[in-house]
């Protein structure tokens, strides 16, 4: 990948390749190219040469295609699909002998219902525990990026708050304080990253100047793509109200 490029891709050796071609789909940008006979450099080279048609397609793509499920499912009950880091997963609903909902996830959503819950109370319920747990996973993952970013360029937070907010993905106080909208994490994981990352960024340079944007491009060299899945998709997750 080109650190001066907006986006990221990946190469894909193929035997059966007679010549170097792209391939753009949505959010991923790959690069098909023969077993043998060119360069990375070359391979380089040409995605540099392509690069204007590649971020063409990329936003055009984004215009056009809706996430794959609604952010705000109309009930909660057995079925019902959920979405968790850019990706849909079931909810299964099970009687439990607890005294309180309780939620896990595996490679799908299961909630464990009390028995004593009257039927006309259990979606709020289940839809209130499901966006509790939400808030705390949004933060282990905001601490985790942080953990992962802030020592380069010693941007380190004094606190880190999760909110929800209907029009602001994140923010940065003047103590160097991080806001971040917990829902974020209905987004794919680098949408997050790229807003933890933009906040951070703010604790050295707090304006938007060529400045900030490559301290950002330091950490995220394709953060581009990343905020442009943002104003494309985002508005649809900034509908969902705890």
């Amino acid at each position: 990948m080109q650190s001066n490029l907006p986006f990221a891709y990946q190469i894909k050796r193929s035997a059966r390749a007679t010549r170097v071609r792209i391939v753009v789909r949505r959010d991923k940008v790959e690069v098909v190219a023969p077993a043998a006979g060119v360069s990375e450099k070359r391979i380089a080279q040409f995605v540099q040469e392509k690069s204007q048609w590649i971020e063409q397609t990329l936003a055009r793509i984004a215009q056009t295609t809706e996430p794959h499920t609604s952010p705000i499912p109309n009930v909660y009950m057995e079925g019902t699909q959920i979405l968790y880091r850019g990706q849909s997963y079931k909810l299964s609903v099970q009687a439990s002998k607890l005294k309180r909902l309780k939620i896990e996830f595996t490679d799908h959503f299961i909630m464990h219902l009390p028995k004593g819950i009257v039927l006309d109370q259990q979606g709020e319920l289940i839809k209130k525990t499901l966006i509790m747990w939400l808030k705390k996973q949004t933060l282990t993952h905001v601490q985790n990026v942080v953990g992962h970013h802030a020592e380069k360029n010693k941007l380190f937070p004094r606190t880190i708050t999760i909110k929800s907010q209907k029009s602001r993905w994140g923010s940065c106080g003047i103590h160097s304080d991080i806001n971040i909208n917990w829902l974020l994490v209905l987004a794919p994981p680098e949408v997050l990253e790229y807003v933890v990352v933009h906040e951070l960024c703010h604790i050295q340079v707090r304006n938007h100047s060529k400045q900030f944007w490559n301290l950002v491009a330091e950490h995220l060299p394709d953060y581009k793509q990343r905020r442009r899945w943002l104003k494309t998709q985002g508005r649809s997750l900034m509908m969902f109200h705890d």
